[in-house]
């Protein structure tokens, strides 16, 4: 389920950007910004209650993928249609939302959307934590400490664990460096690149397993043999010595031999939202994404990020309440943060679940979730809503998907997870934007959704037609899934599930289960999203630096009709 229609029209948005290229001015007019005291218009119900979404896409096998996961060799066969003089409106991605089933009023995507704001260039300076234990693919658990100063120096701490709950430290990794932001990224609209460059690495030991562990992966390492004299005998192991991996006097980078990168740092965006508070104003949190981590340990060294890991939060301007906040802020290398173990909680699947925000993905994907499970009879149903902008406000297609899942059985490799296997038998689209609506009028026929035009806002079935291929989306199919629940200090439901390979791929076998999450959901009945319209000027006014990102420029749009008869599907 993790890679359940994780895609976008890539011939699309790839004719989009080669758009912006050639006209633009300033790559910043390109991003969507918010817009203040404006709500999204809710569609009108229809009388019949429906389920909710899911579907799944799959790379051809033995054709390599573009960065946006389409294979490379259907670019040659793809054919120019039309060039669209604007881009798509938010009126016409809402139109025949009619025809659309109904959803519960709190999985409306991103009611609160309005209450975000992205800056624009990004302002770093200050201390950026995180607000508990982290989960990176491996598993690696971890706590991360950024310091960025105004002379563009960064420090930064990552402290890693042996268990979920980041309760047993076995490390700290100091890093210093510098870091200059560059411009606006043209591959994920609303981030802005970067450069860094590292000055010192260095790593702390909290236990003697955790040095052998480490002097270990040095060993099999290709280039890791000259390295293992950095590190002392188990038996020479001083608690609170400071090893270093790279810096001023090392004669080589030993960081790179165990596979360490701050390509993270490469991709940044910066942005505020209102945390709502019972019977108080809302409370401004300030959040910094970075760039996301290859799931593949092998490709990290070469990986340049287009999505995002779960944000820091500012250290003076975080959500409240946050229990570990505090003790995260103080800690250093010689002090980790260890935060009181967390007892799992038994994985309850029943109920709505929903993105809290706009979620954007490896490859350009921005979307938000949303998921129904029924436990009696362990079945599911979801919609993934996809946009073409980093605020969700821009809809491309929507598409709906359901199955059935297994009973789950505990995770073995990683610790508080469940694993569970997902079946996706039948779906539904709707595509809702021009692009969309064109590119599915030019597949071949009986390739997506049987005989019949496709129409703006309007839903179709593709169960008979085993998918749809100009989508990607193939069925009958299986995932191998994790799942985590847990509960954050305000006693919300969060469901994580199985992060999606950042290849494109999809975890069709027990051996590409996930080992990491995705951003969570949350339970719908616990979503509060009422604010007053007064509250979105906060995330107006400058806190540290750095101005609202602007408004979108229409753009022309590109169009690009793939030809299915050059497909070869799985």
């Amino acid at each position: 389920m993790s890679a359940l229609l994780s895609l976008q029209l890539s011939t699309a948005r790839e004719g989009e950007r080669v758009q912006e290229r050639r006209g633009a001015q300033d790559p910043r007019d390109f991003f969507a910004g918010p817009q203040p005291g404006r709500r999204c218009p809710r569609p009108p119900e229809s009388p019949a209650p429906a389920p909710l979404l899911h579907t799944v896409w799959r790379r051809p096998r033995g054709r390599p993928a573009t960065l946006d996961g389409m294979p490379a060799a259907m670019l040659p066969y793809a054919c120019v249609l039309v060039l669209l003089g604007a881009r798509t409106s938010e009126a016409a991605g809402m139109a025949g939302a009619g025809h659309l089933h109904w959803e519960p009023s709190c999985q409306q995507p991103l009611p609160n959307r309005a209450l975000v704001t992205a800056l624009l260039p990004p302002r770093l300076d200050g201390p950026w934590i995180s607000t508990g234990c982290e989960v990176r693919p491996g598993p690696e658990f971890l706590i991360r400490s950024y310091t960025f100063y105004p002379n563009r120096l960064f420090r930064a701490y990552q402290f890693f664990y042996r268990d979920p709950s980041c309760s047993e430290p076995t490390h700290s990794l100091l890093i210093k460096g510098r870091v200059r932001l560059r411009r606006a990224s043209w591959v994920t609209r609303g981030a802005t690149e970067a450069d860094y460059h590292l000055h010192k690495v260095g790593v702390v030991f909290h236990s003697r397993r955790a040095l052998l562990d480490l002097a270990r992966r040095l060993d099999h390492s290709k280039a890791g043999g000259d390295c293992a004299h950095r590190l002392p005998p188990a038996r020479a192991w001083l608690p609170g010595a400071l090893y270093e991996l790279l810096g001023a006097g090392a004669e080589r980078d030993c960081a790179a031999a165990l596979g360490f990168t701050m390509h993270e740092l490469s991709l940044v965006r910066v942005q505020r939202r209102l945390q709502p508070e019972p019977r108080a104003a809302p409370r401004l949190v300030e959040e910094l994404y970075l760039g996301d981590i290859h799931t593949e340990r092998a490709e990290r060294r070469h990986y340049r990020p287009t999505g995002y890991q779960r944000p820091l939060q500012s250290a003076l301007h975080h959500a409240h309440p946050c229990p570990a906040c505090s003790l995260i802020a103080r800690s250093d290398e010689h002090h980790p943060p260890v935060l009181p173990p967390q007892a799992a909680l038994p994985l309850r699947l029943g109920g709505h679940w929903v993105s809290p925000g706009c979620e954007v993905r490896p490859a350009v994907l921005f979307l938000t979730r949303l998921f129904t499970f029924h436990g009696h009879n362990r079945s599911w149903e979801g919609y993934y809503h996809h946009f073409s902008d980093p605020t969700c406000r821009q809809p491309t297609f929507t598409v709906y998907a359901a199955g059935h899942y297994t009973k789950g059985t505990p995770s073995v490799k990683v610790r508080g997870g469940t694993e569970l296997v997902f079946q996706v038998t039948r779906a539904r689209v709707t595509p809702m934007d021009r692009v969309t609506t064109a590119m599915l009028n030019f597949s071949e026929p009986s390739t997506c959704g049987g005989p019949g035009a496709w129409a703006l806002g309007a839903e179709r079935d593709i169960t008979a037609t085993n998918g749809c291929l100009p989508l990607g989306i193939r069925l009958p199919h299986v995932e191998y899934e994790l799942f985590r629940m847990e509960r954050d200090p305000l006693g919300q439901s969060l469901l994580f599930i199985g992060q999606r390979p950042t290849d494109g791929s999809s975890p069709d076998t027990p051996e590409k289960r996930p080992t990491s999450y995705q951003a969570p959901l949350v339970l719908c009945d616990s979503v509060t999203w009422d604010f007053s319209p007064q509250h979105g000027a906060r995330l107006q006014t400058p806190v540290r630096g750095g101005t609202p990102c602007p408004h979108v420029a229409p753009l022309p749009v590109l169009l690009l009709v793939l030809r299915p008869a050059f497909f070869q599907w799985l």
